[in-house]
């Protein structure tokens, strides 16, 4: 409380200011032609509470209130009562002078103030002025805190953003990396032929999560090759004791945001149980100029209990879809004793049609 009354009084300076110097104009200008300073100074003094209350009333209650909330008739109707009775004090201050002042002696008033009409221009020329700098400096403010508000959102769309690529770099999880460096490692010990291949593999991987995903779109044969380096890898580290099946259709080339399916690959191999000691995973890929289908199915040797249970990238995926394809994805997930699966498919003619 204290703090907002000491905010608005700093400004009672600048206010007091101004009147002075109004007061101060309305002295000059009635002056003009006359030796009659008493009647100069009365009149522009009893003048100057009209210009003051008018001037308060149309630039701190009428313009806001009404004006800017565009409430147009509650506006012409204030400002009719107000020009109404500003008028009617006018008058009365012009006709008290005429009578009191000049004694009912026309020759008498300064030229200047002899013409009500012309003094009613003046005044409200006063109101009119400060009226417009206070509908400047209240536009000036809404503009400020328009941008204000805007780069408040963008740090949050930024923020968001920033969550997404560490939510997407954490798809290689430390622990699949230190599998595949001791992997690695082991191979190249025996010499064995797969170690400069693992090596390229992992290559593609780590410059893909690096560098690609700071893009907002990719091409979707750099997602399909991202996804192939990754099967690659786990081929190569568990060999027999794993089969993968990936069918790539793409009739047509699109962009997706990037690591858009790798949460449901990656998934795949960790969750997935072995039947027979093989873990099986079959990836179907579709593109078409309409649309995007995306399959995935691993063997699992007992019932999924709960669908949700592949971890936070599949929570992140979900809302990456949400936010790039709105109204334009279906994902359905299905879960049974020896299977899981995931199908997604997008709607490219409505993605198009949202941005």
């Amino acid at each position: 409380m204290l703090k907002r009354l000491l905010k608005r009084f700093k400004y009672v300076p600048f206010h007091v200011l101004l009147w002075v110097l109004v007061w101060l104009f309305y002295v000059y200008f009635f002056s003009y032609n006359t030796d009659n300073q008493s009647f100069v100074l009365w009149f522009s003094s009893s003048l100057l509470p009209v210009t003051i209350a008018t001037t308060y009333i149309f630039s701190n209650k009428i313009i806001p209130s009404y004006l800017l909330k565009q409430k147009y008739a509650l506006f012409a109707l204030y400002s009719a009562y107000t020009v109404i009775g500003s008028l009617f004090l006018i008058l009365v201050i012009v006709f008290f002078g005429f009578m009191l002042k000049a004694y009912f002696n026309v020759e008498a008033l300064p030229l200047l103030t002899r013409n009500f009409v012309f003094v009613f221009i003046l005044v409200y020329l006063v109101v009119g002025s400060v009226s417009f700098v206070n509908l400047l400096r209240h536009n000036y403010k809404t503009s400020s805190h328009n941008k204000q508000l805007q780069h408040k959102l963008l740090e949050g769309k930024l923020r968001m953003k920033q969550k997404e690529l560490y939510y997407l770099k954490q798809q290689i999880h430390p622990h699949f990396l230190f599998n595949t460096l001791n992997t690695i490692y082991a191979s190249a010990l025996k010499e064995s032929k797969d170690t400069p291949e693992l090596v390229l593999q992992l290559s593609n991987l780590l410059d893909y999560v690096l560098n690609q995903i700071e893009k907002p779109w990719v091409p979707i044969e750099d997602e399909v090759a991202y996804i192939s380096s990754y099967i690659n890898l786990e081929h190569i580290r568990f060999k027999e004791s794993m089969e993968v099946i990936f069918n790539k259709e793409i009739r047509q080339s699109h962009e997706v945001p990037p690591m858009l399916f790798m949460a449901f690959v990656e998934n795949a191999f960790k969750h997935g149980g072995r039947i027979n000691d093989i873990l099986t995973v079959t990836i179907d890929l579709k593109v078409t100029k309409n649309s995007l289908v995306f399959q995935i199915e691993n063997s699992v040797n007992e019932k999924k209990k709960d669908d949700d249970n592949h971890g936070i990238g599949l929570t992140n995926t979900k809302n990456r879809l949400d936010s790039v394809y709105p109204n334009a994805y279906h994902l359905d997930i299905d879960a049974t004793e020896q299977s899981y699966r995931v199908a997604l498919s997008i709607d490219l003619i409505k993605q198009h049609a949202a941005v």
